[in-house]
């Protein structure tokens, strides 16, 4: 996956937003938005991460996640996404009304934005709270070589700060994902000193267990414990080691074939009293839809039941888990 390299200008990081947006009042306790991590159900909302049905249009995405089971869709609102930006006000109506026509109720959005001061982010997020959409996925960052960690984290504390202001305005929750690599949030433990509050009802992580585990082996357990209070909405994901070409590399697996303890993992999530709406992955082989490809060299049906497979293994893991 081409990672997103967040090219925010100083002039951005300071820019500050208006003294009117921040005196916006704090959504009532009663809305569906609030305290999102402290809310538990026992059945997990699932969304598939609708990159893997590039080659569908919108009616026939929809069709096809109802049908293998899915709560809604995690609809990819970016560069060569199901909704490019800039046809937002256009497209995003069209494919909110194809999954509505289907009985999904898809709260879930992937997209860029980073900064709601610049006039495209801004166009989504307002577009996308218009049509119901809650959760969404923000833009990556990374740390840039010329300033030190420190420097970047306070920028950007000052950019989440005004992406939060935001989102309150909107009624959204913007979610970071943590992303294994040289990217800002891979460590885990740099995403709290950089994210509003624990008790931010409008920014927090999307916590990607794929990734923590790459990153932090076998001591996830205390990352997860770290960011558990940020946690607002969550990707779902498998790997092992393997090696490719002579080189060691984290190798994508279907659910229950890779490396994460799901069953440890979800009973720690129920522990902790944490389901958010859910985001499930499929970055194995899938004939290119894996990558998001708009034409696939594996027959339809067959990627249907790898995605039936994969979310059967999550709810069945996710009813055993105590």
């Amino acid at each position: 996956m081409a990672l997103y390299k967040a090219q925010v200008s100083r002039r951005n990081f300071i820019k500050k937003t208006s003294s009117a947006a921040l005196a916006v009042p704090l959504m009532p306790l009663g809305d569906p938005f609030a305290l999102t991590t402290h809310l538990f159900n026992e059945e997990p909302q699932v969304h598939l991460f609708s990159k893997h049905l590039q080659f569908l249009e919108f009616d026939d995405m929809a069709k096809a996640a109802a049908e293998i089971g899915f709560d809604g869709l995690d609809l990819t609102v970016r560069p060569k996404g199901h909704v490019l930006p800039e046809n937002v006000e256009r497209d995003l109506p069209k494919a909110m009304e194809a999954m509505k026509k289907y009985g999904l109720k898809s709260k879930m959005m992937t997209t860029n934005v980073l900064n709601a001061n610049e006039d495209l982010d801004r166009q989504v997020l307002e577009t996308a709270s218009k049509l119901g959409i809650t959760h969404y996925r923000t833009g990556w960052l990374t740390y840039p070589e010329e300033l030190s960690i420190e420097e970047s984290q306070e920028k950007y504390r000052e950019l989440f700060k005004e992406l939060e202001t935001a989102n309150k305005e909107l009624g959204l929750i913007g979610c970071y994902q943590n992303h294994a690599g040289n990217h800002v949030g891979a460590p885990i433990w740099d995403l709290p000193p950089i994210l509003p509050s624990p008790d931010s009802k409008h920014l927090g992580s999307q916590y990607d267990i794929r990734h923590a585990v790459v990153e932090c082996g076998m001591s996830w357990e205390l990352d997860l414990r770290y960011i558990a209070p940020f946690i607002r909405s969550i990707v779902i994901k498998d790997f092992k080691w393997g090696m490719e070409e002579g080189k060691w590399k984290p190798i994508n697996t279907p659910l229950g074939e890779g490396m994460i303890d799901f069953g440890r993992y979800f009973s720690l999530l129920k522990k902790y009293k944490i389901n958010v709406p859910i985001s499930l992955h499929l970055e194995y082989d899938l004939g290119g839809a894996e990558h998001g490809a708009t034409e696939i060299t594996m027959d339809k049906e067959d990627v249907f039941s790898k995605m039936k497979k994969d979310l059967t293994f999550l709810k069945d893991t996710w009813n055993k888990a105590e």
